[in-house]
């Protein structure tokens, strides 16, 4: 390696399978223009302010990332589609600024981004003022996602008013805007084996940091020191970034859905509801465990926490090719409903009385998983038929609230059980059950550590 040439880049570079996802994308675009020349514009993002000149940390655009891999801020894909789905990929990138890169690190550069991204050519940001509107012209449509800042549509608008400023001597400039979005979203919802490579390792990842946090949970500790625990193993084991806030929630607090960690100490007898993951090459991973504090169940833990682990095998079950979206849903709920009545915490009528009512919803009011990837609730049509390749969690729960009509011993038991489904040809694979789902699993793993 040459004194000038930049260092590797952090994240993963798969290269010529970002190619042929842009190969794809322009076959789309092809169809949705009628064969029409078009031109994909896609924005990295920029670094956002936290306080004065502290930057939050920079996370890249999830589309962009995915057609490119590029991983800096301030770039730009710009695809130039012809008819049949032949296009030219240009980057738009930061200079190079040994100046800058004392300070915040070595950036790729345009001269070395086209060959390390598989691009036909790679240019200073300073260019696209003049390039950008120059390609409009002569195209149809622009692909571009729908509000994604107020400045990109700001820029977008200029763009596009330079292009169409030579109508009247017969320059022809786009009429359509076509939503980026809504094409993306179509193939990032199959996941190809680099994506399940990279899903599987955030998936272990996370597993090992529940099994640890298991571990570390007693009578005394803090909701936060969990959480360190949590955030140590992810960075320990090379994730970037947790996927989302992580849910540490003790005693009351696991029956508020998105409780954060706090202060507060955990007591015995109590249920911790832990709902955490971590982002790892830019894919998240999803888990929930909900065990008790002092490693082991009261009979009405125990019992409520069952019907959970039902429901979430109820919906594993229902998840296969073919299957709506809805289907695990509906099999976690009816578990669910036959569960709280056999409790005693729903009056007893028939099963199915009982689910068209909707009185589950006291105690359950989520729906039971979401789509997985790039994003923690990934982008993607929730009217599908589940397909091989696509990923989503399945995460039942119940929340048991202090309530008149609601025997004392089931008080603040909160309960969610998820795990990430990876759908396979004749059904689905739990990439997350490398951490304990059965109650007997679960105490004999926090007796290990006392």
């Amino acid at each position: 390696m040459s004194i000038h040439e930049p260092l590797p880049v952090p994240g993963p570079v798969h290269g010529r399978r970002h190619r042929a996802r842009r190969d794809a994308l322009a076959l789309a675009v092809a169809q949705q223009t009628g064969h029409e020349p078009a031109l994909v514009i896609v924005p990295s993002g920029t670094e956002q302010v936290r306080n004065r000149d502290n930057l939050f940390p920079f996370r890249f655009s999830s589309d962009f990332f995915y057609l490119t891999g590029f991983p800096e801020p301030d770039a730009l894909l710009v695809m130039h589609v012809q008819g049949q789905g032949e296009h030219r990929d240009i980057l738009f990138c930061r200079d190079r600024d040994p100046d800058k890169e004392i300070w915040d690190g070595v950036r790729v550069g345009p001269q070395a981004a086209t060959e390390r991204y598989h691009l036909d050519a790679a240019l200073s940001n300073a260019q696209c003022d003049v390039e950008v509107p120059t390609l409009l012209k002569g195209c149809r449509a622009v692909v571009a996602p729908w509000a994604h800042s107020d400045e990109f549509d700001s820029t977008l608008r200029r763009w596009m008013g330079t292009a169409r400023s030579g109508a009247r001597a017969g320059v022809i400039a786009p009429s359509r805007q076509i939503d980026l979005g809504e094409l993306v979203a179509e193939q990032r919802l199959i996941k190809d084996s680099d994506e399940q490579g990279t899903m599987r390792r955030a998936a272990k990842i996370s597993a090992e940091a529940h099994c640890l946090a298991m571990r570390a949970t007693r009578p005394g500790r803090a909701e936060h020191e969990i959480e360190a625990v949590l955030l140590a193993h992810f960075r320990s084991k090379g994730a970037q970034s947790v996927a989302y806030g992580s849910i540490v929630a003790g005693g009351p607090h696991s029956c508020i859905l998105h409780h954060r960690a706090g202060p507060r100490v955990m007591q015995a007898h109590e249920m911790l509801l832990i709902d955490a993951g971590c982002e790892l090459d830019g894919y998240a991973s999803d888990i929930t465990r909900s065990f008790p504090v002092d490693g082991r169940f009261t009979p009405e833990q125990r019992a409520a926490y069952e019907v959970v682990l039902a429901a979430q095998n109820a919906a594993a079950e229902a998840t296969r090719p073919g299957a709506a979206f809805s289907a695990p849903h509906d099999a976690a709920v009816r578990v669910l409903t036959q569960g709280l009545m056999d409790l005693k915490l729903l009056p007893r009528q028939s099963l199915d009385e009982a689910v068209s009512s909707g009185a589950f919803k006291r105690f359950y009011m989520h729906r039971t998983g979401h789509w997985l990837g790039l994003d923690v609730h990934d982008v993607g049509d929730y009217t599908r038929p589940l397909q091989e390749g696509m990923v989503l969690t399945l995460e039942p729960g119940l929340y048991i609230r202090p309530a008149e009509d609601i025997p004392e011993a089931y008080w603040n038991i909160g309960i969610r059980i998820e795990d990430d489904a990876l759908v396979t040809h004749n059904g689905c694979e739990l990439i997350t059950r490398g951490v304990p789902v059965e109650p007997a699993e679960i105490e004999s793993l926090m007796r290990e550590a006392q």
